[in-house]
This record gives structure tokens, sequence and C-alpha cells, in this order.
């Protein structure tokens, strides 16, 4: 059994088979699928499929990219989302200076909202960071949500990164960028995350993993990003499998 930590069952590319790509996730063993909300309306979408689907919760949080449009009373409207029994965390909000989608001030701003919401709602939060390690740790360091609440979604980040992170209590996910024939410092950082202390995604429809490179990708592709990581680690899959599955029912308070 896995858990796709990250996935965005809403997307267009979904839609028309929607039905379809939930089976086919569950009948290859990944049980259990976390749809993510990135804006209110976004987060909405997100709670309708979780209704409607076993197995399939969802996170209601606002995107560092869309911050700059973030209604002025999203956090009120995020927090009624949040009230639904199927949601499992907020975010995925954060910070990414790579793109800057959203002013810097803007994001700062939404970002830290979200996170005081995690802490009163006692929710896992679930975290987009890109160039802005520094920042975003800080943040965390004075926020002090405690250990195993913070999850670095789809870490792409240095082994030094990551230690700051895992010394705040964070849960590193990795996605299918493990398995690229150049992962940056990736394959370092799979070998040195304790296995407490990781989680699997596939931020799909986004980054499918080798095989399936250049694909769309689809939940049931964790299991490629499973497989690197056992290997890079040298145990078996079934080990992985079941350890990064226990992580993930931890912080999200699912069975």
């Amino acid at each position: 059994m896995l858990i796709d930590t990250h996935c965005h069952l809403d997307d267009e590319r979904f839609k028309s088979e929607r039905d379809q790509i939930i089976k086919n996730a569950q009948n290859e063993g990944v049980e259990t699928l976390i749809t993510i909300g990135c804006d209110v309306e976004n987060s909405k979408s997100a709670q309708k499929i979780a209704q409607s689907y076993n197995g399939v919760y969802f996170s209601a949080g606002v995107h560092p990219h869309e911050a700059k449009k973030a209604p002025t009373d999203f956090i009120g409207q995020l927090e009624k989302i949040a009230a639904h029994e199927k949601c499992v965390a907020i975010g995925e909000c954060g910070l990414d200076y790579y793109y800057k989608n959203s002013p810097k001030d803007a994001q700062k701003a939404v970002f830290l909202e979200q996170i005081d919401l995690a802490k009163k709602l006692n929710k896992a939060l679930i975290i987009h960071v890109r160039d802005a390690w520094s920042e975003c740790s800080d943040i965390l360091a004075q926020k002090k949500l405690g250990p195993k609440k913070v999850i670095i979604h789809c870490f792409s980040g240095t082994w030094e990164h990551a230690q700051k992170f895992l010394a705040l209590g964070c849960i590193i996910s990795l996605s299918g960028i493990v398995t690229f024939k150049n992962p940056g410092d990736l394959v370092q950082v799979a070998q040195k995350v304790p296995l407490d202390c990781l989680v699997v995604e596939t931020d799909a429809p986004y980054l499918a993993p080798i095989p399936h490179r250049g694909k769309r990708n689809e939940p049931k592709y964790v299991i490629e990003t499973a497989k690197k990581i056992a290997e890079i680690k040298n145990i078996g899959l079934e080990e992985l499998a079941a350890k990064t599955t226990k992580n993930a029912q931890n912080v999200f308070g699912i069975k």
C-alpha cells in the first residue's frame, strides 16, 4: 500500500476520466490520495472530489503563485472549507521566489496567515518552497508548529536545506524528480533523509517519473518514485511503502 500525498485531481487533464484515474491508482495499491487546494475556489473543488470517492482526502490552501489574487477574507473561507471531515491539511502554501508570480510581500503575508490557521485547527501544513529556503525555514522556526506537522512538498533543494527543515520537525516529500536523469541533489537527499521523516507524492498531473517522463502524470505512478527511493536507500519496496504510508497516515490523521 502507498499513499500519494500530493496530487491535483481537479486538473482539467483529469476531468474526463477522473473516475478511472482514481480506480487505476487504487487497483495498483495506491489506496489513498490527497488532492490539493491552491486557491479558495480550487479548494472547494478539491472538497467536492474528496466527498465523491472513498480513499480520497483534500487540503485547503492558497498557493504562493495565487497570493496576489487572494480575497481579503480568504482565511475565513479556507477555515469553513477545512471544517469538512475529509480536509486533512492546510496548503499548499509557502514561498516561491523563482517564478515570482506574486510579490514577495503578498506571498509572505498569505503564507503566515495559513500557518496560523493550521495551528488553530491543529491540521498538517503543506508547504511549497522554491528559491526561498532560508526565509521559509526561518519563518517555521519562529512559528513552532511542532514535530511532524509540516510537509515540505516536492522537495527540490539540497541536503543542507533538508537538514534545516528536518531539524524543525518537518517531513520531506519526494516526487518523481528523484527518478530523473538529472535529479540535482535529490539522490543524496533520498539517501540521507530518515525513513520516519519521509513521504512520497506525484504532484500529478505534473512531473511524471521515469519511465513515464513526458506523459501526463497520475497517482498510480507514485510507485515508480517509491521504487527509486527504495533502491537509493538499499531497502525493499515493501519496507519503504509501509513506512512512508505510516508517516502519511500520522501527519494527516487518516487510517
